[in-house]
């Protein structure tokens, strides 16, 4: 019998109260199968450590979260990065997950160039990918709201994710359909079939745009069904371009964090089955 969650993964951002033991704990209880975790706690807790909790559960590491911020200009600081991003990579793989989530970097200081840095982006990407595939894993880069452009993300768009991930093969570099950043572009469900048509779509995640923003504006993702996105038209967008894979719902939300962990996953849960599957 079928409960909803079969294609469920909850995202450690959105309970990152809960230790990784407490989550692998809540999620077998719950019968959630899927997990996108954040490289920093599971650094914290081990990689091999908690790549064994993880695979010893049975639970499916759906994506990593984060590589990226390529966007430097000063050689070091790009070094740096790229540095940071093969040791994301090599994690991803120790972690058994095929898809390393990019974020992929603001403006530099002092800079206006937009284009410039989408440009230092596809260089990294080209020495990002071929060991990201060796390793079989796949980059995803995720679009943000136009909102984070000039500190975190010059990537707004599918369109110009699709621009930068079109320049190298589908199984090194493919994109994020996060619904919390692509929700408000009318051009998102072509561009949804473009990168479905191309094997690029790589993770789908869900997150709710509630009003007002909260000062910061980055922990302002609401939980599902309390904002102004309709999940299963997006659900049905990927669907249509190919996407049979993983859900994560991912949330970064005070007011959650806030909560008991346990209940907040549960609710979660009851949410997505709620609203993007029923």
């Amino acid at each position: 019998m079928s409960t909803g969650l079969e294609r469920f993964s909850i995202n450690q951002m959105t309970v990152k109260q809960l230790s990784l033991p407490e989550l692998v704990d809540s999620c077998l209880e719950l019968g959630v199968p899927g997990v996108g975790l954040w490289r920093e706690p599971v650094r914290a807790y081990g990689v091999e450590a908690a790549a064994r909790l993880v695979r010893d559960a049975g639970l499916t590491v759906t994506t990593l979260c984060r590589g990226g911020f390529l966007t430097a200009i000063d050689p070091v600081e790009r070094a740096e990065a790229l540095g940071d991003n093969h040791a994301a990579i090599d994690e991803a793989a120790a972690l058994g997950t095929d898809t390393l989530v990019l974020v992929s970097g603001g403006l530099p200081a002092g800079s206006k160039d937009l284009r410039g840095a989408r440009e230092r982006i596809a260089d990294a990407l080209a020495v990002l990918g071929p060991y990201a595939a060796e390793r079989g894993v796949r980059l995803a880069i995720e679009p943000l709201h136009p909102m984070y452009a000039a500190d975190r993300c010059v990537v707004s768009t599918l369109a110009q994710a699709l621009d930068l991930a079109e320049r190298f093969p589908a199984d090194q570099v493919g994109v994020t359909v996060d619904t919390y950043h692509i929700w408000w572009d009318d051009t998102a469900p072509e561009q949804i079939a473009r990168a479905g048509a191309s094997g690029r779509i790589h993770t789908f995640q869900l997150a709710d745009w509630t009003t007002p923003l909260p000062e910061g504006v980055l922990n302002g993702r609401g939980q599902i069904g309390d904002g102004s996105i309709d999940m299963r038209e997006w659900k049905r967008y990927v669907e249509t371009a190919g996407y049979t894979g993983a859900i994560e719902v991912e949330l970064f939300n005070d007011e959650l964090w806030a909560r008991d962990g346990r209940e907040v996953l549960a609710e979660t849960a009851e949410r997505f089955v709620e609203h993007a599957i029923r």
